[in-house]
């Protein structure tokens, strides 16, 4: 499971533990059947839903960036509960947004894309209003629309674009570039196309008015654009573009046709729509079919003429609609059976296999898709493999183990996501003759081969993740005995396409997604939520659901199932001796065990262990906990 998923899995995990996934589902279907929606602020400022936005940022490494106001999620998480609903509720009785900082970041071509960092108030405002819109929006946007979307990503995207390179002998390609999107979005068609969707809160459309209008801190008030770094500005974008979907979808799928035709499912739940297309062929329409990965899209079609008459339309189409230009030197028509044509990192065209063996084009010559890692990606990753084995050379307080990590971790995270080039093997391959070089260059003597550290008889550290995707490798290489990933070693796999069936915001979606909360009493989870430790901070009570789901429901010590009134939420390191309300500090511990913990009476310790009965391994962990509380007493 890669990161980017589990990061999905807990986000759907967090709505269930404060029992606001059954509000966000009545949303979709809501939305789904076109109905309007005049009271949105009410349930945006909900306690659940602020408590349930303060979970969702708190992980998010960004809540460490502070915005103008110098302030972070280390500030936030000192209140109590009751003080942190009531501060965003105030705040959206009169929403005045705080200005926002600007940041630039450095893009590959050299120049800069600017970032706007609102204050952590104004996050944890824009997460509220995101976990209300995002149900109703997902049941308007359009199937072929991939990024920023809950249970979608890039991969879904890719493969999507192999079909209709491959399946569907779709060989030209309009490639469309969006000059300066996010800088140039219209406010007044933006909230238009909000009212258009069914959301109809004037209270709420004026608030998000006021977020898209919020001074710049040093620059000004901007009069368009949505600001990049926001957390409901993807959200925004994608209502933006959702409009140029349903319009590329008019001219070909969605065009009704007097000729029958039966739907069958495909392997993942989506609709096959080949029997509609063959039907819309006999027509005679020109044929086309689209990918969009939030502002960066591909239209598909057969011919070169279709594919020039494509450009010019959508072309026209965002400047008259939307008041985008596009960007000539980024835009053209391709086709993909002489060039590459880029997309997310990668650079694909079709090439000759042998010939179809079956259907209206047997006989005829076979096109395969072949795709490469684009030359921009691989020297980005180059120039950050320079940097992390400078790092190995030279590592930061002598932690050569944390440097060594960081390249794994790299190394691991490229091929996870480029593995899905058909040619990846090939390009890594270059990659690992000047990483290779470089590694014995600067590391000299502290690398050794498999054959070098087992004559040596050197000591082995391989996490079970090295070993398991690297193990049969030759290419393996070890500092101090410690494993290098191979940056050469990688096995294709064929991108997979999105499950129709998945979705956040119906039963049989989520059941699809996870598994673990069937373990956990849903009941208890709620019941600690609605009824948090009076006087303790947001960061404690959070913390002891989180606890509550890990530990499914049991006691650390006895391993036993916890009822209400038998919760204790204990601190390992104590508060008087520096110990904080993170999570890492605390666990839940049952009554007695919690009693038997703080003892320090002989007879109540003896009548304490008598009851519980632990085990030698039980005592092990009970006096790791009682080791914590020695010096309490000169505190």
């Amino acid at each position: 499971m890669t990161t980017e998923q589990t990061k999905k899995k807990s986000k759907l995990r967090y709505a269930e533990y404060y029992d606001f996934q059954c509000i966000q589902d009545r949303l979709y279907a809501d939305s789904g059947r076109g109905k309007k929606f005049n009271k949105l602020i009410e349930l945006i400022v909900m306690p659940e839903n602020i408590c349930l936005a303060y979970r969702n940022i708190k992980k998010n490494k960004g809540s460490l960036t502070a915005g103008t106001d110098g302030k972070t999620i280390n500030d936030l998480e000192k209140l109590s509960e009751e003080q942190l609903i009531t501060l965003i509720q105030r705040k959206f009785e009169w929403y005045i947004p705080q200005s926002v900082r600007r940041v630039e970041i450095l893009k590959d071509n050299g120049k800069t894309r600017p970032l706007g960092i609102p204050t952590i108030v104004d996050r944890l405002i824009q997460q509220c209003i995101l976990q209300v819109l995002e149900p109703i929006c997902e049941a308007k946007f359009h199937e072929h629309s991939y990024g920023f979307r809950p249970n979608r990503s890039q991969q879904h995207a890719i493969a999507c674009v192999h079909k209709n390179m491959q399946l569907s002998h779709l060989h030209y390609a309009v490639d469309i570039d969006i000059k300066g999107f996010f800088d140039n979005v219209s406010h007044g068609k933006l909230l238009k196309q909000l009212w258009t969707m069914g959301i109809r809160d004037k209270k709420l459309i004026s608030i998000i008015s006021a977020m898209l209008r919020a001074e710049v801190a040093g620059i000004g008030f901007p009069e368009k654009g949505t600001p990049q770094g926001g957390i409901i500005s993807p959200l925004l974008s994608n209502i933006v573009l959702n409009e140029l979907d349903w319009w590329l979808a008019s001219q070909w799928e969605e065009i009704p046709t007097k000729y029958r035709f039966n739907i069958n499912l495909n392997s993942n739940g989506s609709p096959n729509r080949g029997n509609k297309y063959a039907a819309l062929r006999r027509s005679n329409l020109k044929e086309i079919a689209f990918v969009r990965y939030a502002d960066d899209f591909k239209i598909f079609t057969t011919s070169y003429q279709n594919a020039v008459k494509l450009f010019h339309a959508t072309k026209n189409w965002l400047k008259e609609r939307l008041g985008l230009d596009i960007s000539p030197e980024k835009s053209k028509v391709i086709n993909l059976k002489e060039k590459y044509s880029e997309f997310l990192g990668f650079k694909l065209k079709v090439v000759k296999r042998g010939k179809c063996s079956a259907g209206k084009n047997k006989g005829k010559p076979k096109y395969v898709v072949e795709s490469h890692i684009r030359e921009k990606s691989i020297k980005k990753i180059k120039t950050k493999l320079d940097k992390l084995i400078y790092a190995i050379e030279y590592p930061k307080g002598n932690n050569e183990y944390k440097a060594i990590s960081n390249y794994n971790s790299f190394v691991i995270g490229v091929h996870e996501y480029y593995c899905m080039a058909t040619k990846a093997s090939l390009d890594f391959r270059k990659l690992a003759f000047s990483s290779h070089k470089s590694l014995k260059t600067r590391l000299r003597k502290r690398i050794k081969s498999a054959k070098e550290v087992k004559k040596n008889k050197i000591q082995l550290h391989i996490t079970n993740v090295i070993k398991e995707r690297y193990g049969k490798s030759k290419q393996l290489k070890y500092v101090r005995g410690i494993a290098l990933a191979p940056i050469g070693y990688i096995k294709h796999k064929y991108p997979m396409a999105k499950k129709r069936v998945i979705n956040s915001y119906t039963k049989s979606g989520r059941a699809e997604i996870h598994k673990n909360l069937e373990k956990v009493d849903m009941k208890i989870l709620h019941y600690l939520m609605r009824n948090p430790i009076a006087h303790k901070t947001i960061e404690y009570n959070d913390n002891r659901l989180s606890l509550y789901s890990a530990q499914m429901g049991k006691c650390a010590i006895t391993g036993k199932v916890m009822e209400i009134g038998d919760i204790h939420c204990h601190h390992k390191v104590p508060k008087c001796r520096g110990g904080t309300d993170k999570y890492q500090n605390l666990v839940l511990v049952c009554e007695k065990v919690h009693r038997l913990i703080h003892a320090t009476n002989s007879e109540t310790i003896n009548k304490l262990l008598a009851e519980l009965n632990l085990n030698p391994k039980q005592l092990k962990t009970l006096e790791k906990f009682k080791k914590n509380l020695v010096l309490v007493e000169s505190c």
